[in-house]
């Protein structure tokens, strides 16, 4: 939804991409996606190859959202790993699971010679080995469940090929990929440009209408202007649509990363993670030599739900010892960062319709594998639009509740979270006086029955904000790496000042007046469920 990957100091964030313009006047095409990342790309760049009209709006820049922020692995091992998911899912979906995401990574193959996108795509293979005190047995059953979901060439090796640590037995993934990820974009957004698609930027949409004019769906952003399509597709990595059952299936997690030199030739090229929780993942980038002769390691890990910690240097840090134990040939971290996962109950994304006969198309739940789940997604909804079926679909159904055992607890662990964060309506803040905070700092400060995000700029000058999220009434709390507020029950993220930057919210953090009796503060929005 913003160009907060900009922002950041990431291994991709030297690229050069396209400008477009703004949103500046009233549109009429046949499919209008809101999201310009890898689901909103893939998907008008599928679309415009068939001749469909196809608009596209952003309120940040091309790529500047999660697309931005990711390591960029291309993988049919997916997060959850397949012996957890085989306790979610029948085995009919498991072996579409495992289908759509090799076809995933064929079809940004096929997409990165047919539009001659410089992006360094490569094959490589993928390694899962134990963390330390696991058994090397959770290896071979991974091994047995990637066969059992349709991965046959999937094998258990005696260990990963890094030198300077042993690994111990390594289930080996062949044929995953790699990319650049804002150079791919950039191809792409040119392709949907050329094949008669339009790409505009900061246009920030707060409402979508499929009620009001018959057979079409409006779109209309904060400065009034209105696109007016057929269909739409909500493509923003977490939908403002539908306001609550959508979010209570899922749940936004922060990971970090960080970005090594190592010496060229000295890390074998290939993807790798471990089974710790939560798992590291690493790769490679800058293999190419582009951008800088440096080969990079990119380590990722330590997630947490969003909103529910604030310790960045910690997490990085403890990122960095666990590097070194392993890879101490990198030299000084050159970058470090953090992006959002939103992860469903089951382990795979929601693709597809709000109900059955709405013209509204959501996609949300990456699960961490967001670059394959996004390209899936572009695939399901070009066969949506035209009208063909998909057999993918069904597997990643938005309606879709899963009623295992294992579904069920995520389901009730992570509402049971969030209806613990709704105490924080009754304590009280992170500060009791305003004196108390220091210029670039924020916190949360109870004032009468108010709770108020108050920040201190640089300068000194005081920002104070309702601490009131404004999609389902939850506090938000002050995250000081990335001086952004976040909500901890459904991933909604404020600028310092209280501009909206990331969904399910589309309003901004609403700005105080001392002289509003109490008791217009909005109250939270409890969200209970039975039967």
């Amino acid at each position: 939804m913003t160009d907060r990957a900009r922002d950041k100091d990431t291994v991709w964030s030297h690229a050069a991409l396209p400008a477009f313009p703004p949103l500046a006047a009233d549109h009429t095409t046949t499919v209008c996606i809101v999201g310009a990342g890898i689901v909103g790309l893939t998907t008008a760049y599928l679309l415009a190859k068939e001749g469909r009209g196809v608009i596209v709006v952003d309120d940040g820049l091309v790529g500047g959202g999660e697309s931005g922020l990711t390591t960029a692995q291309l993988c049919n091992a997916l997060d959850h790993r397949w012996t957890e998911l085989a306790k979610l899912h029948s085995s009919k979906h498991l072996h579409l699971a495992s289908a759509s995401h090799s076809a995933a990574i064929d079809r940004i193959e096929r997409i990165v010679q047919e539009e001659e996108i410089d992006c360094d795509f490569r094959r490589l293979p993928g390694y899962l080995f134990a963390a330390p005190g696991h058994s090397p047995e959770i290896i071979h059953a991974e091994v047995q469940a990637a066969h059992d979901a349709g991965l046959g060439l999937v094998k258990e090796v005696e260990r990963a090929p890094l030198l300077d640590f042993d690994t111990g037995p390594a289930a080996s993934f062949p044929d995953q990929g790699q990319f650049h990820v804002l150079r791919y974009l950039a191809g792409l957004a040119r392709a949907v440009e050329r094949l008669g698609g339009h790409i505009y930027t900061n246009a920030h949409v707060v409402e979508v209408d499929e009620e009001s004019v018959p057979d079409h769906v409006l779109v209309k952003t904060d400065q009034g202007v209105t696109v007016r399509a057929n269909e739409v597709v909500l493509a923003t990595n977490t939908p403002f649509l539908p306001k609550i059952s959508i979010h209570l299936k899922q749940a936004a997690y922060r990971s970090y990363v960080i970005a090594l030199p190592v010496p060229s030739g000295s890390v074998f090229p290939a993807l790798y993670w471990d089974t710790e929780d939560p798992f590291h993942y690493v790769r490679l980038a800058n293999l190419d030599g582009k951008d800088g002769a440096e080969t990079l390691l990119v380590v990722g890990g330590e997630d947490h739900k969003t909103g529910a910690a604030d310790d960045t240097d910690q997490r990085h840090a403890r990122l960095e010892a666990w590097t070194r134990e392993r890879f101490p040939q990198a030299g000084p971290v050159r970058h470090r960062w953090s992006g959002e996962i939103m992860e469903t109950v089951d382990g795979l994304a929601y693709i597809g319709r709000l109900k059955k006969e709405s013209r509204v198309i959501v996609v949300t739940g990456d699960c961490g594998n967001g670059m394959t789940h996004g390209t899936i997604a572009g695939m399901i909804i070009d066969d949506l639009v035209h009208g063909r079926p998909n057999d993918w679909a069904e597997a990643y159904d938005p309606t879709r509740v899963n009623l295992r055992a294992g579904a069920v607890s995520t389901f009730m662990k992570e509402n049971l979270s969030n209806a613990a964060q709704l105490t924080d309506w009754v304590t009280g803040g992170d500060i009791t006086d305003v004196a108390e905070l220091p210029p670039g700092a924020g916190a949360i400060m109870r004032r009468g029955l108010h709770k108020l995000a108050v920040y201190r700029d640089p300068r000194g000058q005081l920002h104070e904000r309702s601490a009131v999220c404004p999609h389902l009434g939850c506090i938000v709390a002050w995250n000081a790496a990335e001086r952004t507020w976040d909500c901890p029950c459904h991933g909604s993220r404020f600028e310092c000042t209280g501009r909206v930057i990331h969904g399910p919210a589309t309003a901004d953090l609403k700005p105080v007046d001392a002289a509003a009796p109490p008791e217009s503060e909005p109250g939270p929005v409890v969200l209970a469920r039975t039967g």
